[in-house]
């Protein structure tokens, strides 16, 4: 069972993604890259950084670091506290409400953000269905 957020983690992650059918058809028509910035808090020690490239349903390419010199650009970056992001791997909070709480910071457009909010629920329930420590 792996540990969030781990190298062994974010594989299993993107097999899981790439194998969910709603997802694939929630992110159709998405073209962009995405990183998860995993902000160190009192359960996580360092900042943890999971690149995704993204394209019409699929990932095509993931890279998984502690270092954020060795993250690629990428057009979106979700960021949150480790506990944050806990709490939404366990469906406690929504992507998109976790961004208008505050919880969750989001660089890029909003607004092409806002006409997937389907894929993105289908990426959370997606981390949700890998089996975590």
């Amino acid at each position: 069972m792996p540990k969030f957020p781990t190298e062994e983690w974010a594989s299993e992650y993107v097999e899981k993604l790439n194998g969910n059918a709603a997802y694939k058809d929630a992110g159709k028509n998405w073209e962009g890259d995405i990183t998860f910035v995993i902000k160190s808090d009192e359960g996580l020690e360092n900042d943890a950084f999971l690149y995704l490239d993204l394209h019409h349903g699929e990932c095509r390419g993931s890279k998984f670091t502690v270092d954020s010199k060795d993250i690629p650009q990428s057009e979106f970056k979700y960021i949150g506290k480790y506990s944050n992001w806990v709490r939404l791997i366990n469906k406690e909070i929504d992507p998109i409400q976790g961004i208008l709480t505050g919880k969750f910071k989001l660089e890029g457009s909003m607004m092409k953000i806002m006409k997937f909010t389907k894929a993105a629920k289908e990426m959370v329930s997606t981390a949700s269905s890998v089996n975590t420590e």
